[in-house]
C-alpha cells in the first residue's frame, strides 16, 4: 500500500519535467521562428536578439571563430549589407536535443534563396537558459 503513493509521486514528476521540457522547446523553436521573420524582413539588430547579449558569445564561421554580440552583429551587417544579399532565409530544423534542464543542443540546416546566389548550409547552436531566458551561447554555421 505504500508503493502507490511512490509511484504516484514518480509519475507527477515525470508529467512536470515533460512539461517543462515541452515548454523550453517550444520557447527555442519560437526564438528561430523570430529569427527567420526578422532576417526575411531585413532586420538584422531584431534577429540578433535570439543570442547572447555578451562578449563570451561564440560564432564560428568559414573565417574562424568570433567572439562577442558586438562583432558577430556587425559580421553580419558587413557581409549581409543589402535585401538582395540577404534573401530569403530558411531554417531546416533536424535536432532538438536537452542536455540540461539549462543547455539545449540544436542541429539544423540553413539556406537563403536570393538573388545573389542561393547558399546553405548546416549549423550547431547551443542554447544556454541565463535569468531565465534561452539565449544561443554558440553558433557554428558553415
Amino acid at each position: 500500500m505504500r508503493k502507490a503513493p511512490l509511484v504516484f509521486t514518480f509519475l507527477l514528476l515525470m508529467a512536470a519535467s515533460s512539461f517543462a521540457q515541452s515548454a523550453d522547446e517550444s520557447s527555442i523553436r519560437r526564438i528561430l521562428a523570430d529569427q527567420i521573420a526578422a532576417w526575411n524582413k531585413g532586420d538584422l539588430d531584431d534577429f540578433m536578439k535570439g543570442y547572447w547579449q555578451n562578449d563570451s558569445l561564440a560564432f564560428i564561421g568559414q573565417s574562424g571563430i568570433t567572439y562577442g554580440y558586438t562583432a558577430a552583429l556587425n559580421n553580419y551587417k558587413k557581409h549581409y549589407d543589402s535585401p538582395d544579399k540577404m534573401g530569403e532565409l530558411i531554417f531546416t530544423l533536424l535536432k532538438l536535443e536537452r542536455l540540461s534542464p539549462d543547455y539545449y543542443f540544436v542541429i539544423g540546416k540553413w539556406q537563403l534563396k536570393r538573388k545573389a546566389g542561393d547558399v546553405g548550409g548546416v549549423y550547431t547552436l547551443l542554447f544556454r537558459r541565463i535569468g531565465g531566458r534561452w539565449v544561443i551561447v554558440v553558433d557554428h554555421s558553415s
